[in-house]
């Protein structure tokens, strides 16, 4: 059986539920959705759904508003069928209430199932979506600021940038740390990347805040159908920072292919461009993206110290070392950034030869890990 909700939280989706409907709602079953806090719920009671999807903030009550805010935002205000619909949100309890997507499933799922050959057409469907949520909401940061300040105190300019105000000095310490400083002019590269993902102009987009298989529902056969979830660390940010999942790997994965070869990259920048014009200029295009899969890479780098402690042949060394290089072959693919490409390189070069002793394979090599090969 599954484990009953904590007595406050049955009691509050109830008392929403009764009303929202006018009428007496029950609680009849409560499934847990493991890790994440969010639950099947299924409902008895007169015209209402038999299942909803229920979410409550785990850290922080800004969490729901910030998923409130930003899927009335997409369904209501811009009438965008990518998200769930919220059902009704009680903030006090950080409770949001939404229809349930079943039988959609998650992305990760069907590439860990079937590998990644199989779901071509979702993979694609996933790169759409990217874009489509980046292009329809550019040039409309005010309204979707205007929603969240009407639940709570919200700065808009330090919500964009805070993603990045501690990355700089942060990458050089790791840098240093590690035997590899960041100096002379891939620091000045540096700078240059940190400030276009910072003052993004015509790429500034709402995202998710986490751009990864996980977080898309879709259709297992018939029409993909996708669906973008996790919204609760929504905001406007650079919009090619929702593209890095397709170049370089998340926590999630060993490698993720080349998206180039794959037609992914294409399927995510012609979605875009719909929206956002610049994406068509290769140079600036080329830049942003080489920018944003460096600044990641960098941002995996403070696995260092742990993934140093960490037996040979432990899966997250090659991991971060493919992440390394991966953002170096799409910052050379758009002739960017050459200095902080070389700094990449070297670091995972130094890398390699401190792990080598393990038993993975470290060639460095992309074809070392077959696309959306799972971490373990």
């Amino acid at each position: 059986m599954p484990a009953a909700p904590p007595a406050p939280r049955h009691a509050a989706v109830e008392v929403l539920l009764t009303d929202l409907y006018a009428a007496p709602v029950k609680v009849d079953a409560w499934e847990r959705l493991e890790p994440w806090a969010v639950a099947r719920v299924t409902l008895g009671g007169a015209n209402v759904p038999r299942t909803v999807i229920v979410k409550w903030a785990r850290a922080s009550p800004a969490e729901s508003r910030t998923e409130l805010t930003a899927l009335r935002f997409l369904s209501g205000d811009l009438g965008l069928a990518l998200t769930p619909c919220v059902i009704a949100a009680d903030l006090s309890a950080g409770l949001v209430v939404m229809e349930d997507l079943a039988p959609r499933t998650a992305l990760d799922h069907l590439l860990r199932r079937d590998g990644a050959a199989a779901h071509v057409d979702r993979l694609a469907a996933f790169a759409r979506a990217r874009g489509e949520l980046s292009a329809a909401t550019v040039g409309r940061a005010d309204t979707y600021y205007a929603r969240q300040t009407a639940l709570g105190p919200i700065d808009p300019a330090a919500d964009q940038g805070t993603r990045f105000a501690r990355l700089r000095d942060e990458a050089y310490g790791h840098a240093a740390a590690l035997g590899t400083p960041i100096t002379g002019p891939a620091a000045n590269e540096l700078g240059d990347a940190l400030a276009e993902l910072t003052d993004p102009g015509p790429f500034l987009a709402l995202t998710n805040g986490d751009a990864e298989t996980n977080n898309i529902l879709l259709n297992e056969s018939g029409p993909t159908d996708a669906r973008l979830i996790d919204f609760e660390h929504a905001g406007y940010t650079h919009a090619l920072i929702d593209a890095v999942c397709l170049y370089v790997p998340g926590p999630a994965w060993m490698s993720v292919g080349d998206p180039v070869a794959t037609g992914l990259a294409d399927h995510y920048r012609r979605a875009l461009a719909r929206g956002v014009p610049e994406a068509e200029d290769d140079r600036r295009y080329g830049f942003g993206l080489a920018a944003a899969c460096i600044s990641w890479a960098i941002v995996r780098l403070q696995r260092f110290a742990l993934l140093d402690t960490r037996s040979p042949g432990d899966p997250s060394r090659p991991q971060l070392i493919e992440t390394l290089e991966a953002a170096a072959r799409t910052a050379e693919t758009h002739r960017a950034l050459p200095h902080l490409t070389s700094w990449a390189r070297r670091t995972a070069d130094l890398l390699r030869r401190r792990w080598s002793g393990g038993d993975q394979e470290f060639t460095g090599r992309q074809t070392a890990f077959p696309p959306y090969t799972p971490r373990g």
